[in-house]
């Protein structure tokens, strides 16, 4: 990454880590959070966040990486909606429903790909990179209809730190820079925009917010986790807010690196561990072994209340060669069981206990402040209406 940037907050949240490593301490919220445990099963809980969160909030859809050439799309479904994203020649993602203006079918089937145009698998019909429609199949036979009012439905899309965002509603004025409260800045300094896509496979998982609960804790680390990495870990966490995103660090985390080097020297990779979550669905793990690298986690819902599917994607600073590129398979191999086996079994099992067993609620502790602020503004977003989402994201 060329661009200089300032390291400031970053830095900031080191000085404060170091505090609170020395004193024995973290950072709490206010009391222990009961939250009413049918919103994990209740099935109209699930649609009102489908229509009011998913679909109205800006969601990371993709990551540079993987459409970084001219030409390249990435077809997904999110909350139900098909989505093609495509990098046009001119360099910009856009983004669009994936439904054909005549029929409606998908006009891309493949999840990734190369295309200077897009040909609908139904009847034909030919789509330009931007989405305009460009050729009707036997025009002569169809009857005369005016192309411009019939391209691919556009969604709003951005990219920032090498990280595609893109809002579902194609009626949505909702700010990204009031979304994104800032974050897109810290997440900058990992450079994503230059690093390497290695590999990714999906995974199918309990209820989203059931998944997402485990990326914003440390609590659970060497409980859970005890027969894999989790023996030595400490289950402490402090946590940082921009709007409704989070970061977690570890108190203890590179303590002794930072000590001992200037404040000017301190090694970027040591300044962004932890794990950044993207609301309302996203965790960005960093690994140095071996070369710095990242497990993006992006969690999507599935069709009903107690399913979820997430994404996992391996990437890393740089290409790898032979060698570094088995390591990563390893490393990924292990990220897998791990939430797989562990993560997500654990809380297909809760999600069954938790709709059957007669509790009314769950609890999140002081120490979880991370899942508390995470909820709360699930309950906000279900509780503002259109016409004051820019203000509520906005008051942060």
């Amino acid at each position: 990454m060329n661009k200089v940037l300032d390291r400031t907050e970053l830095a900031e949240m080191v000085k404060a880590g170091m505090v609170h490593a020395k004193a024995h301490t973290i950072a709490k919220a206010p009391s222990v959070l009961k939250l009413p445990a049918k919103r994990y099963y209740d099935p109209a809980i699930f649609e009102a966040e489908m229509a009011r969160i998913f679909r109205r909030v800006p969601l990371l859809l993709a990551v540079t990486a993987e459409m970084r050439n001219p030409g390249d799309y990435k077809t997904l479904t999110a909350a139900g909606v098909p989505v093609l994203l495509t990098r046009s020649s001119d360099g910009e993602v856009r983004a669009f429903v994936n439904s054909c203006s005549h029929r409606g079918t998908a006009v891309a089937t493949e999840p990734h790909g190369n295309a200077r145009r897009f040909v609908c698998p139904y009847h034909g019909w030919t789509f330009t990179q931007k989405g305009e429609l460009m050729g009707v199949a036997s025009a002569e036979d169809f009857g005369t209809i005016d192309k411009s009012c019939y391209g691919l439905i556009p969604l709003r899309v951005t990219e920032r730190a090498g990280l595609i965002w893109g809002i579902l509603d194609p009626k949505s004025t909702l700010s990204f820079d009031a979304f994104l409260s800032g974050y897109d800045k810290l997440l900058e300094h990992f450079g994503f925009e230059d690093w390497h896509f290695h590999d990714s496979r999906v995974l199918a998982g309990p209820n989203w917010k059931i998944a997402y609960d485990g990326y914003l804790d440390f609590y659970h680390l060497p409980v859970l986790h005890k027969n894999t990495f989790g023996e030595d870990m400490y289950n402490q966490a402090n946590y940082y807010f921009w709007g409704p995103h989070t970061r977690l660090q570890a108190p203890t985390r590179d303590l002794e690196v930072f000590e001992q080097t200037p404040e000017a020297d301190w090694p970027i990779s040591a300044m962004l561990n932890g794990v950044w979550t993207i609301f309302p669905h996203v965790s960005i793990a960093s690994f140095d072994g071996g070369g710095r690298s990242v497990m993006l986690s992006q969690l999507l819902p599935g069709a009903t209340v107690g399913e979820s599917f997430t994404t996992q994607m391996y990437l890393m600073e740089n290409k790898p060669d032979a060698e570094q590129s088995v390591a990563a398979d390893d490393q990924f191999r292990f990220l897998e069981h791990v939430v797989r086996d562990e993560d997500y079994a654990t809380g297909l099992r809760q999600q069954v206990a938790l709709k059957n067993g007669g509790r009314d609620h769950v609890l999140f502790g002081e120490n979880e402040g991370g899942a508390q602020r995470f909820h709360q503004w699930v309950d906000r977003l279900l509780a503002t209406d259109d016409d004051q989402l820019e203000a509520l994201f906005a008051a942060g």
